[in-house]
This record gives structure tokens, sequence and C-alpha cells, in this order.
């Protein structure tokens, strides 16, 4: 395993498509941050050495008040998720060894990852480059071109990616520099820049959870609260 793991919680959007305010991140589910959900997740987990934060540069000292404790840096994003994970790669880059880092990609809109989830990137690093986190899609996906269905993918070979994404650091550096240079190329996630990229490096998976959601919408808040909920032990009147 790499020497030294450094989880990077990606909050360097603005959140558009949630309608808010504030940056989604920012927003409370129970009381708490989402970036604080997403920060406490990575300061419990064992294995965890360091714990970088991508936030806009304007939330920056509200970022320092909430988590300043439990983070190394607060660094600022770019303006696509891309950008956002380029200035960590090169902010982890310029103060650790590539060999000997593991680096743990996270959003921080999904502030529901478990501990287990962390174990498990953290072991599969043991043995592989790059680690993608995923659950079986339960509906059927359909391939449709101009409103008309081209093709139904067997489902058995459908998985929904979430985060975090786990690699070694040099790998991943060196996927992304490869794809700064393509600009065609617009990666949603990490685990893509790698199988595009370095097609002879192997991205394998560990399994995800239907907990470990991605709040997109204002409802999806509401279905965290629930889970939180459910999560929690039952006290004794």
């Amino acid at each position: 395993m790499a020497k030294r793991m450094v989880a990077v919680v990606l909050g360097g959007g603005v959140g558009t498509r949630f309608g808010a305010a504030l940056p989604k991140q920012l927003l409370t589910l129970d009381g708490r941050t989402l970036v604080e959900h997403c920060v406490a997740a990575f300061a419990a987990a064992p294995g965890i050495d360091e714990i970088l934060l991508v936030m806009p540069l304007a939330y920056h000292e509200e970022s320092k008040r909430l988590v300043g404790d439990q983070v190394s840096a607060i660094i600022e994003g770019g303006v696509t998720r891309s950008d956002s994970v380029r200035a960590a790669l090169a902010y982890i880059g310029a103060r650790h060894r590539g060999n000997e880092t593991g680096v743990l990609i996270h959003d921080a809109a999904r502030p529901l990852v478990t501990r287990r989830i962390i174990a498990d990137c953290l072991g599969a690093l043991e043995d592989h480059e790059a680690i993608g986190t995923a659950v079986p899609t339960s509906d059927t996906i359909l391939t449709v071109h101009d409103g008309v269905i081209a093709h139904v993918p067997p489902r058995e070979t459908l998985y929904r990616a979430q985060t975090p994404q786990c690699f070694h650091l040099e790998t991943i550096v060196k996927a992304h520099a490869l794809a700064a240079a393509d600009p065609e190329f617009q990666p949603t996630d990490d685990c893509g820049v790698v199988l595009r990229y370095l097609p002879d490096t192997p991205v394998h998976i560990i399994p995800g959870s239907e907990d470990n959601i991605k709040i997109t919408h204002p409802a999806d808040l509401e279905i965290a609260e629930a889970l939180i909920r459910i999560r929690r032990p039952t006290q004794a009147p």
C-alpha cells in the first residue's frame, strides 16, 4: 500500500442545479454542512493520513471555521471538476512522492460515505493502481438517439459510479496530464480519465452503497435526512 494516504474532498463547485443561495456543500444536513460530514468521515477512518479540501475562494474563511482543525489545507477549486482535481493533485505532488502516496478523491456532495467504503478503497490500493466505487444498477438503462431507443445494454454489466475513487498518485497525475492536453474530453469522474488515457491500467471496483447518495436536488437532502435517522441507534426513552 502507498505509505501516505491523502483524502481530497471536492467542494469546488457552486451547485447551480440545486438552486440555493449557498454552494450545496455548505447546506445543512442533520445539523452539519455537507463538507463537515465528508471531512468527519475521513478524519475518523483508520489509514487516512491527511485531508485536503477544495473550495471556492469566497468560502475559504467559512470552511476554516467549520473544518480547519481537521484538514491539512483548503485550496481553491477550478472552473470544472477536472480543474479542481488537477489543482489538488498539483498541491499533493509538490509535497509528497508520487510512488509513495495514495489519493482518495471524494465529492463533497456525498456526505454519507461510510467507513467500510473507505476501508475497502484503502485495501484495494494494496494490489491495484486505480479503484472505483460503484453499485449495480437496478434500472434498465437505455441508449437513446433523437428520442428513439437505440440500444438496451445488458443490465448485469451496468453499475452506477460513486466516490471516493482511489489511485496511486503517480497514476492519476499522469492520466490527468494527458486529459488536460485533449480539448475534446470533458470527464465527469476520475476513473474515466484513467480508463481513457491509461488503457493498460485496469480500474477495479469496490462495492459502494445505496446510502452513499449524491445531493443534487433539494429532495436529496430530505432522503439523506431519512437515511441518517435510520442509521442512528435507537435510544431508550
